[in-house]
């Protein structure tokens, strides 16, 4: 197996719930870290969204393992930020038999 080039820093953020102070809550961001990773990106697409035309983009994001429960180990429903750019997680695996590296298949939107 070819050893990841782990060349991007990426901030791991998981969703947070915020109450409003009304019995509701607001939706946002809370930064777990850094990872450095390694971007692949997949065949993209455009689809139609509620009023504007959205292009997405997979790919496959690899990073250093971590153990389960780690707060570093990233998870479905949690996402990837490099700037403005926002990779949203949908899955992760062992990339190898020895479990060294973790891959996260994720999805970037742009709206264009």
């Amino acid at each position: 197996m070819k050893t990841p080039c782990l060349t991007h820093s990426l901030v791991l953020e998981a969703p947070l719930r915020i109450a409003d102070g009304a019995g509701g809550f607001t939706n946002d961001w809370q930064s777990l870290g850094i990872l450095w990773a390694e971007l692949k990106a997949g065949s993209g697409r455009e689809v139609a969204a509620s009023a504007a035309v959205v292009s997405r983009m997979p790919y496959r994001i690899t990073v250093r393992a971590a153990p389960y429960g780690a707060p570093s180990r990233p998870m479905p429903g949690q996402r990837f930020r490099d700037g403005d750019r926002v990779f949203q997680i949908n899955a992760v695996a062992e990339k190898d038999t020895n479990a060294q590296f973790l891959v996260c298949f994720a999805e970037e939107e742009v709206a264009s």
